[in-house]
């Protein structure tokens, strides 16, 4: 059994920006969505090239805010293009048949000073799970809102590593997923 950077993305996931305007895009060149996971012990960590996000947040009317995103499977970066290679195969996200995960965001709850909870569904590997992910909010140095928050995802809820790679004591079950998204200024 030959060892490889295996992930689960997570994607998912989301967050917004506290400036009230709908329909905002995310600044994909200044955010980030990332993972960190344990092959035998040994962390694995990697982030996906490309995905799109679609943001309308309305901090005072949380019912009609959204979250959604769409993460290319394939563009997986594990800094070795043998694991990433491995990693599109049937056995972990099987590129082919299921080429992106998307996360649909369903709720938006205010837990209070510029925390929030996203609930919604991700859907990863033909696998479809409702995931609730806390996100902060904050403000850079520029000026720009920034929503960062993480997230705990169970790849074998998704059927990513199938085989000898299903044993939890070989590659860990939790995957961390870690997402910074940064938002337009609004005008």
């Amino acid at each position: 059994m030959r060892i490889l950077h295996p992930f689960v993305p997570s994607l998912a996931v989301l967050l917004l920006a506290a400036t009230g305007a709908a329909a905002q895009g995310v600044l994909v060149e200044r955010s980030e969505i990332r993972f960190v996971s344990k092959q035998l012990g040994a962390t694995v960590e990697g982030r996906f090239r490309k995905w799109k996000a679609s943001v309308d947040f309305r901090p005072q009317d949380l019912a009609r805010s959204r979250a959604d995103f769409e993460i290319d499977l394939a563009s997986i970066d594990l800094a070795s293009e043998e694991s990433e290679a491995e990693v599109r195969r049937p056995v972990w996200f099987d590129t082919a048949r299921f080429p992106q995960a998307t996360f649909r965001s369903s709720a938006l709850k205010d837990l209070g000073a510029d925390r929030y909870e996203i609930a919604g569904r991700l859907t990863l590997k033909g696998a479809t799970r409702d995931i609730v992910i806390p996100v902060q909010l904050r403000r850079d140095a520029a000026g720009l809102s920034v929503a960062e928050g993480q997230f705990t995802l169970r790849r074998l809820d998704f059927g990513v590593g199938s085989g000898p790679w299903s044993d939890p004591a070989v590659v860990a079950d939790d995957v961390l997923v870690r997402v910074r998204m940064v938002l337009p200024r609004a005008g």
